[in-house]
């Protein structure tokens, strides 16, 4: 059986029964990542995103295009002392069930989040709320009390995970505030959402919103062209010219997404800061952007964050493959016969990433045919997320190429904190800093916006110079959707997809 025809009879079996035979009136069916549960709870692990990004949940606080704070439910925030802060909702706001959104009603919802007992559980979401206690000051106030000062705290509750919910009935099992009701989950296979005809902003422009999992990015594609879905997050970049020229739509935006190696810092050959940024000076980051996203997909990553989107250190990416021999040289590493031996083995490195995003592979084996020029024996292995991270964790490989959104808060204290802070929990390569460490606990405690950025510029410079991650671009989200739909565009943070807005005229 031909590559074309398998993935059509994938395209056949994970749309079997999840999907019409054409598009509803006023139904948006989009292609992207599928649920896991059959009731996922915005709360547990990521599952807070796509409900946001169905339009089903809201947050208290929201992060604009311009990745600007703002309030959400909450009409206002106010921190009354360095550990306090009193957040007062819109008044008028109902959960989808018709009962009122009261500050009771928010703190019972958010408490689960940090109860290693309940199924709302989520030990990352805990650990940036760092809360010490949350109190109602009558029914339209919320008093939380951190346990040490967080400036954060505001772009906190930005996350999708901390979603404004109601309690739980069979006719509402996920009992939200968006324009959007959760109807039922397939795991695997399907999300789907109707329509709020009550929602406090307006009547929403669509009867139903409907996700189907097609994680591999060529089967979504086939499904679209199949006319089987209407919109496909994380199009192929380097298809995205030609699908436009049948005369599909085109959306390309930058977001805060980072392509980006975290190194195993704790043994082989990455444990070398010199060996590390050799790497580093050894990627022709511009070329793989070329390459791998058609040109249309990204922009060459000197920084964590990027450009224009806030926050960004005046770092720029650079290729040199003559310093980055120097500092192999310097790191004690010989060359003989076009080859860097260490400790008179081959200077060999070992490069994971995973599969579902359709740049990583490319992008791996274009570092190891960039390191192979310089004289750096380089493997790449394609495997699951959690297998690669594990290979890392183990120090049975050395570069682990990931891609996460660097700012899914709007804050820039998160990211690192969770990739280079000492003992954090994304850390798996055991990289330590006590200097980068110290500079990460002044961010979150300094309230000060100036100074602020200045120490998240200190930061970016630290992970720089010693080359803590290895940045290589930032990618710009590619998305096609069929003639029609109005009121949509790229969010910096990936987070949000449908408003009560958008529309799909047939």
């Amino acid at each position: 059986m031909s590559i074309l025809a398998r993935l059509a009879l994938a395209v056949a079996l994970i749309l079997a029964g999840a999907l019409p035979a054409s598009a509803q009136q006023g139904s948006l069916t989009i292609a992207s990542g599928g649920p896991t549960t059959e009731t996922p709870d915005p709360r547990a692990r990521y599952n807070g995103w796509m409900s946001n990004q169905t339009g089903v949940t809201e947050t208290l606080m929201g992060i604009d295009y311009d990745l600007n704070l703002y309030p959400r439910v909450a009409e206002n925030i106010e921190q009354t002392a360095p550990t306090t802060w009193r957040v007062t909702l819109r008044e008028g706001v109902t959960f989808h069930d018709g009962s009122p959104v009261t500050a009771q009603a928010v703190i019972d919802a958010i408490a689960p989040i940090s109860q290693e007992d309940h199924g709302g559980y989520n030990a990352r979401i805990a650990s940036l709320l760092d809360l010490a206690g949350m109190t109602a000051d009558g029914d339209r106030v919320i008093v939380f009390e951190t346990n040490s000062p967080n400036a954060a705290f505001p772009w906190t509750l930005s996350e999708p995970g901390i979603a404004v919910l109601g309690p739980a009935s069979d006719a509402f099992p996920i009992n939200a505030t968006g324009p959007y009701v959760f109807k039922e989950a397939i795991p695997g296979q399907l999300y789907r959402a109707d329509a709020n005809p009550n929602y406090r902003l307006g009547a929403p422009g669509l009867s139903e919103v409907r996700v189907v999992a097609a994680d591999d990015p060529a089967t979504a594609a086939l499904a679209f062209e199949a006319g089987e879905v209407d919109m496909v997050i994380n199009y192929p970049e380097t298809d995205f010219e030609r699908i436009q020229s049948t005369g599909a739509q085109g959306f390309s935006a930058p977001t805060t997404r980072l392509y980006f190696y975290s190194v195993n810092a704790a043994n082989g050959p990455m444990a070398n800061p010199l060996i590390r940024r050799a790497v580093s000076l050894a990627i022709d980051r511009q070329g793989v952007v070329d390459a791998t996203l058609a040109g249309v997909g990204g922009i060459p990553a000197g920084t964590i964050f990027p450009a224009g989107l806030g926050w960004a250190a005046d770092i720029a990416p650079s290729y040199d493959p003559a310093a980055a021999e120097k500092l192999l040289a310097e790191a004690g590493a010989v060359k003989e016969g076009g080859r860097w031996m260490l400790d008179g083995s081959p200077l060999e490195i070992d490069i994971v990433t995973y599969s579902s995003r359709a740049a990583l592979s490319p992008t791996a084996e274009l570092t190891q045919a960039f390191l192979q020029a310089i004289g750096v024996t380089a493997n790449v292995r394609v495997g699951e997320y959690g297998a690669s991270n594990d290979a890392i964790a183990a120090g049975t490989a050395d570069l682990f190429l990931q891609a996460w959104v660097s700012t899914p808060q709007g804050d820039p204290g998160a990211f690192p904190e969770a990739l280079v802070k000492t003992g954090a929990g994304s850390n798996a390569g055991g990289y330590s800093n006590p200097r980068l460490d110290k500079l990460l606990d002044e961010g979150r405690l300094t309230f000060d916006e100036e100074k602020r950025a200045s120490i998240y510029d200190d930061v970016q410079k630290a992970i720089a110079d010693d080359a803590a991650l290895i940045p290589v671009f930032h990618v710009s989200q590619v998305n096609v959707a069929r003639p029609g739909l109005k009121g949509y565009k790229v969010h910096p943070t990936e987070t949000y997809w449908v408003t009560h807005e958008i529309t799909l005229e047939e």
